[in-house]
């Protein structure tokens, strides 16, 4: 794969309109100076200096594909509180298309807080997350508004974001699999290991322990890895299937051929946190370009390898990844 081919794929990704469906996020960072053990238990105190707001969980990759160019809307749910309020803000200051966010008005909007200490080390710590969090499927009437979305929105892709907080329930997953079956629409999704329901999705993506659970049965045995893969892609009935493996880049199957694609940077990693959401949102716009898996798979290492050099929930810009590839 020659850096020429992926530069004109990443050329030729934009332009198009992708929904992307799943679990809405809001991460709220609380940055401090550790000045001291605290006299009240042997914990470290923070001495709090800012506080930041930012999406995660599947407006993460919403980011991603946005900052490429794209037309992107969100299909998802928040809570009635002043996080919710804060998820569809940041949503619309991103140029995201907010709309079909529901407000589900009996459980709280998900929202991860990071303690993060700063100023004694180059890169900032985090030393505490405490999450608020819901993994009920979300209720029938949420269900079914967002299934009618789903089905008159009118999109070249859908993105899939399962965190498992209760959005991808088995009717919406059936919307999205019906835009594929009568409009033709790109189906991707990112899972977190409950991959089954994406039958017959064109691209599964998963990383390794979620992969070796579904696999539990046959590890240990003789097969190797590609055999293993290769079997459960035909099981999902997908067009692709990505296996990434942190450090060790990715595993790329589709029925014709296995490949295992290179991590782009293995040395300059300070914050992996977003990194998965960077590869299928760069997955995606890859095929709709028209590349091949590999060659999308290639691109997404490529701008996973620039999000990890930074803090947070980062994206990576189209010159970014532009001068990655030189």
């Amino acid at each position: 794969m020659t850096d020429t081919e992926l530069r004109r794929l990443l050329d030729n990704a934009h332009g198009k309109r992708v929904l992307v469906v799943g679990d809405l996020y809001l991460d709220h960072y609380i940055f401090g100076s550790p000045n001291r053990i605290s006299r009240e238990a042997p914990v470290m105190v923070l001495d709090e200096q800012r506080r930041e707001d930012k999406l995660g969980g599947g407006a993460a990759p919403a980011l991603a594909l946005r900052e490429l160019g794209y037309e992107v809307a969100v299909a998802g749910t928040v809570g009635d509180d002043p996080e919710g309020q804060r998820v569809v803000e940041l949503l619309n200051e991103a140029g995201i298309d907010a709309t079909r966010v529901m407000i589900d008005p009996t459980r709280p909007t998900t929202t991860k807080i990071r303690l993060v200490a700063e100023g004694f080390l180059l890169f900032p710590q985090q030393i505490l997350r405490v999450d608020r969090q819901e993994r009920d499927p979300v209720p029938a009437n949420v269900e079914r508004a967002l299934v009618q979305d789903i089905r008159t929105f009118q999109a070249d892709a859908v993105l899939a974001s399962d965190y498992r907080s209760g959005v991808l329930t088995g009717s919406v997953v059936d919307a999205i699999r019906q835009l594929q079956q009568v409009q033709g629409v790109l189906t991707t999704v990112d899972s977190q290991g409950e991959l089954a329901k994406f039958h017959g999705f064109d691209l599964v993506k998963c990383n390794q322990p979620e992969a070796e659970a579904v696999l539990q049965h046959k590890l240990g045995g003789r097969a190797t890895r590609e055999r293993m893969l290769a079997d459960l892609r035909r099981e999902l009935d997908c067009r692709c299937l990505v296996v990434t493996r942190g450090g060790d880049g990715a595993s790329v199957v589709t029925e014709s051929s296995y490949d295992d694609v290179p991590a782009a940077n293995r040395s300059e990693i300070f914050d992996v946190t977003g990194a998965g959401d960077t590869v299928v949102a760069l997955m995606t716009a890859g095929l709709l370009a028209g590349g091949e898996a590999v060659q999308a798979a290639s691109l997404a290492q490529v701008a996973a390898g620039v999000v990890v050099r930074r803090w947070g929930n980062a994206q990576a810009s189209r010159a970014e990844i532009a001068a990655a590839l030189e």
